[in-house]
């Protein structure tokens, strides 16, 4: 799979940036169903955990990448 991915032109550097962009964006998940949604903080915290989640999948496909890119 992670072969397959840096065929198709996937880095490294992406995966890391989009570890990076879903830190950011558990945050504002949070914020705003915090602020809008009246289901209280309970949701907004699940919310935030969800997509908090990802972050560590995308940082260790972009290790995988790295080694991927250092066979070569």
């Amino acid at each position: 799979m992670i072969a397959k991915l840096s065929e198709m032109g996937v880095t490294s550097e992406m995966a890391y940036a989009a570890g990076t962009a879903s830190i950011g964006l558990s945050v504002l998940t949070w914020l705003v169903s915090k602020k809008t949604e009246e289901a209280g903080i309970a949701r907004a915290d699940r919310w935030g955990i969800f997509v908090g989640q990802w972050a560590p999948t995308f940082f260790a496909l972009g290790v995988a990448l790295r080694l991927e890119e250092n066979k070569f």
